[in-house]
């Protein structure tokens, strides 16, 4: 029994502090105060970059790979360097996979023997065609004597006898003839083809010296002294052993240039156009955060891009960095403020003090729920144009019993209407702007307006010239 008063001893003690706890640490949150300041007031917008190297020297594959002799697409890299590695020139940063050069090498092997044969073999025939050809000629040389001695013994025969030797003797010498150009003309033909051999020959010869060359050269070197970065793909993965390289795209790995330093960084679209060249930008790294940096807005991207796993449309904006830090590397993540304005000495309140019904306020400590007008706005403040002075105590949040709080500030009501009837104006006329802008755009091609031309009354004239008459034709 004992034992069971005990255990409910307990659980009411402990839900009584639990309660006091509670309604303390609730209390304090809900009166919390802060006061109203005066003094420079800054917007910024506020950005997570990467550093990197103003300038580097890339690290690639051997420029032989794009030669016209050498037929490969991808090539892997089988060794490299940790990153982060300090080099000198000519020392050993990585290799290349040869397996498809060496396939490729034995194939064009093959290929450089069977053409070697196939050259030897030509000579051999056009010297056994042409030597077979040269003997049928020495022979009807020897026929065409034969046949002119016979034609001059017969000067004694009969004129039939004679007419007969002549006929043989000519016909000789034009089989003679006749077979020494045939000679002439097989003789060019293997030629010919012997060059033609000769010509395969030489190009096989050169593409097999220019891969005996180019897998010498797979063995990659540092190009000068540096620290070895790894090159960071479209993707954002880093291009290591297993990554693949092309003829198109031979970088393997940076030496930068740490001596001046960027941060990339992007800007959604809200903020974009807040953004420009030359502003002054804050940084520091998150690597070693006692330490900060100063650097200026030096490029910023026309066109917006879908960063990977993000949906929204960001803007790439590089930050150059005024000083120079050893201890910094490229990858570091930066945290980077670019300053879009400074206001000099104005009324400044806390975001989280602000409220809005149909008209922005703040609880004060005097039980009032001041209207005030309120200006530019940071990350965590807003410039309070009318309605508070420095100095001034508001509520961080909503107190408790909002209701008991009497409106104050009222004569301002009417100039945040005048405002906002002043924004709808402006919003209104920039729309009619851009009407008339499209009409004059498309004033000439008879369809936009009257007078416009063409097939509109009052248009007149030739459709294609945009109107000849009617009141406005020539306006546009």
């Amino acid at each position: 029994m004992k034992k069971k008063i005990y255990i409910i001893v307990t659980i009411v003690v402990l839900a009584v502090i639990g309660w006091i706890f509670f309604y303390s640490g609730s209390k304090d949150t809900v009166n919390q105060i802060v006061k109203v300041q005066k003094g420079l007031f800054e917007i910024v917008v506020s950005t997570t970059g990467e550093l990197q190297a103003l300038n580097m020297e890339n690290i690639e594959a051997p420029e032989e790979l794009r030669g016209r002799n050498v037929r490969i697409s991808d090539i892997k890299i089988m060794d490299l360097i940790p990153e982060g590695t300090v080099v000198d020139s000519g020392d050993y940063v990585g290799a290349l996979d040869r397996s498809s050069l060496d396939n490729t090498m034995k194939t064009t092997e093959t290929e450089l023997e069977q053409i070697k044969t196939q050259y030897e073999n030509a000579l051999v025939d056009t010297s056994l065609n042409l030597r077979q050809m040269r003997d049928n000629i020495q022979n009807l040389l020897f026929t065409v004597e034969e046949s002119k001695i016979t034609m001059e013994q017969s000067m004694y025969e009969p004129p039939a006898t004679q007419r007969k030797a002549k006929n043989d003797y000519d016909k000789a010498v034009r089989t003679y003839e006749q077979e020494v150009q045939r000679y002439a003309l097989r003789q060019e033909q293997e030629l010919g083809k012997i060059r033609d051999i000769q010509i395969k020959l030489s190009r096989k010869e050169d593409e097999y010296k220019d891969m005996l060359h180019l897998i010498s050269r797979f063995t990659i070197y540092a190009p000068k002294p540096g620290m070895v970065i790894y090159l960071k793909e479209w993707g954002g993965a880093k291009r290591k052993v297993g990554s693949t390289i092309s003829p198109w795209d031979r970088t393997i790995a940076t030496l930068p240039d740490l001596s001046v330093m960027v941060s990339k960084t992007y800007v959604n679209e809200v903020d974009i156009s807040k953004i420009q060249v030359g502003q002054t930008v804050r940084l520091g790294v998150d690597a070693f955060p006692d330490r900060k940096y100063t650097g200026v807005v030096t490029d910023v991207a026309n066109v917006g891009e879908q960063l990977k796993n993000s949906d929204a449309k960001v803007f790439e904006v590089l930050v150059r960095m005024h000083q120079s830090d050893s201890i910094l590397r490229p990858s570091m993540t930066t945290s980077n403020e670019i300053l879009i304005a400074t206001i000099p000495d104005v009324l400044f309140v806390s975001l989280e003090a602000m409220h809005a019904d149909s008209v922005p306020f703040v609880y004060r400590t005097n039980g009032k729920k001041q209207v005030v007008i309120p200006g530019e706005m940071n990350d965590n403040f807003r410039i309070i144009e009318q309605g508070l002075e420095e100095g001034d105590e508001v509520y961080l949040s909503t107190p408790e019993f909002p209701e008991r709080f009497g409106l104050e500030g009222e004569e301002l009501v009417r100039i945040l209407q005048e405002r906002e009837a002043q924004k709808k104006e402006e919003a209104l006329r920039q729309e009619r702007e851009r009407e008339r802008n499209t009409v004059r755009r498309g004033g000439g091609n008879g369809f936009s307006m009257p007078g416009g031309g063409g097939m509109v009354p009052g248009g007149g004239g030739n459709r294609n010239r945009g109107g000849g008459g009617g009141v406005g034709a020539r306006r546009n």
